[in-house]
């Protein structure tokens, strides 16, 4: 089966702050695919509208009234992939549980949200991400992250954060 080239946009924990993640898509520029792992809260529709390709959205513990599944299990290229948010595995405490379920059901890489800090931990067996949250970031810094996974021509991921640049990032007060 021959590779192909992607470039996927992983976020989380955009709690309906919309605009950030409408600015997020257009600092990266072109995606092959746009995954949300939760705490959508509004938009759901309107954030499939803003990309011309696939979209994996699913449900946070603020997700009430959106019509989301708790979990996602596909396949980015050779990889398996399963996207949950997180709060049912109590990730606050760490990521033993996720772990501990993905190897149990094949999985090569998850990707979680709700601690709203950036994660990164790539093993032998498994691949370990937290996009971070581009609206309300909780790690030292606080500045908002999201992620990409790039699909190299071996069929090869590769991953790493960014740092979202809002429009009112520029203002000085």
């Amino acid at each position: 089966m021959e590779n192909r080239k992607m470039r996927i946009l992983v976020i989380s924990d955009s709690h309906g702050r919309n605009d950030d993640v409408e600015g997020v898509i257009e600092q990266v520029g072109k995606i092959d695919m746009l995954i949300h792992c939760g705490d959508v809260e509004r938009g759901d529709d309107y954030i499939r509208s803003l990309v011309d390709c696939p979209v994996h959205l699913v449900a946070g513990n603020n997700d009430y009234n959106l019509d989301l599944p708790s979990q996602d299990i596909f396949h980015i290229g050779d990889y398996k992939v399963w996207v949950v948010h997180g709060h049912m595995y109590h990730v606050y405490r760490g990521v033993e549980r996720l772990r501990k379920k993905a190897l149990e059901d094949g999985i090569d890489i998850v990707m979680f949200g709700h601690t709203h800090k950036p994660y990164i931990e790539i093993g032998e067996d498994l691949t370990i991400l937290n996009p971070g949250s581009l609206s309300y970031p909780r790690q030292a810094d606080r500045r908002p992250t999201f992620l990409i996974m790039e699909i190299d021509e071996e069929g090869e991921a590769h991953f790493g954060h960014g740092y979202y640049r809002s429009k009112f990032s520029e203002l000085k007060i």
